[in-house]
């Protein structure tokens, strides 16, 4: 008899305290585009199931490599279900569409759409880092809804992250050369520099900076597959950090900071549930 998938399975499956790094999307490219309000918490709650339905997917998807790599995880190791986790991922996917559309009408669902999609074709198909990155980009474009043009900065700045992030995590079983931590490093600074522009987003890029680079530089020092784990980890739960400088950049400096603490909470929260 198959043992009984538990809430706590569950959890694990779609990484439940990594989605803190989600609703700071929508809130930045809401800021940028002055358009905060309740709508952008609603637009944010949509996310968030888009984010867990990815994770869903995606375990289903990669069930049988993980069956060799990291055979520890839910649906390996046979406390969840491959149907009961692909049931999941198209629930959570409906349900935030829907989330969307209710919040934020037919705006928000030409983004929530092809967001939506973009997410299953990288789940499904190859792990193109550059994929991953337009899905959280595109999460920048729904906080902004009726004026994504005027989001394009905090996008591609949260796109540049992301693409960082996702090009290391595919070397989180094998580890990788110095040079790759070296690159995303470099690229790390950047894109600190780049979310700055008042003291309140220079001192919160900072401490993205510092929170995402220390373990980017210990994988230069030792680029094996534990220290990439953690420099994965760290680009997951920090990303809040960025999001709250690029939100302070766009003029409100105090919910900048707000979100920048849900880095703390996720930090606390992965040592219990893992983010990658």
């Amino acid at each position: 008899m198959k043992p009984r998938t538990r809430l706590k399975d569950l959890v694990e499956l779609v990484r439940a305290p990594a989605a803190l790094s989600v609703p700071g999307d929508v809130i930045a490219g809401a800021a940028a585009a002055n358009r905060l309000g309740a709508r952008t918490a609603g637009l944010a709650g949509a996310s968030v199931l888009l984010y867990w339905a990815g994770m869903a997917a995606n375990d289903w998807a990669d069930r049988e490599i993980d069956a060799k790599e990291r055979p520890e995880r839910p649906i390996p190791s046979g406390r969840v279900a491959p149907n009961t986790a692909l049931g999941l991922a198209a629930g959570l996917t409906v349900a935030a569409v829907f989330a969307a559309g209710f919040t934020g009408g037919r705006r928000a669902l030409k983004v929530a759409v092809p967001l939506a999609g973009a997410v299953w074709a990288y789940d499904l198909g190859p792990k193109k880092p550059g994929l991953m990155a337009a899905c959280r980009a595109l999460n920048v474009l729904l906080g902004a809804n009726e004026r994504p043009s005027m989001a394009v900065w905090p996008a591609a700045t949260v796109f540049a992250h992301t693409y960082t992030v996702t090009v290391l995590s595919q070397f989180e079983v094998d580890g990788a050369s110095p040079r790759l931590p070296s690159r995303t490093l470099a690229g790390t600074a950047l894109i600190a520099a780049a979310a700055g522009g008042t003291p309140a987003a220079g001192a919160l890029a900072g401490w993205y900076a510092l929170r995402y680079g220390r373990p980017q530089l210990d994988a230069v020092r030792n680029p094996d597959a534990e220290h990439i784990r953690r420099a994965v980890g760290a680009g997951i739960v920090n990303l809040p950090a960025l999001q709250g400088a690029l939100t302070a950049r766009a003029g409100a400096p105090v919910l900048g900071v707000t979100v920048a603490a849900l880095s703390e909470l996720a930090r606390r929260l992965v040592r219990k549930v893992a983010a990658t």
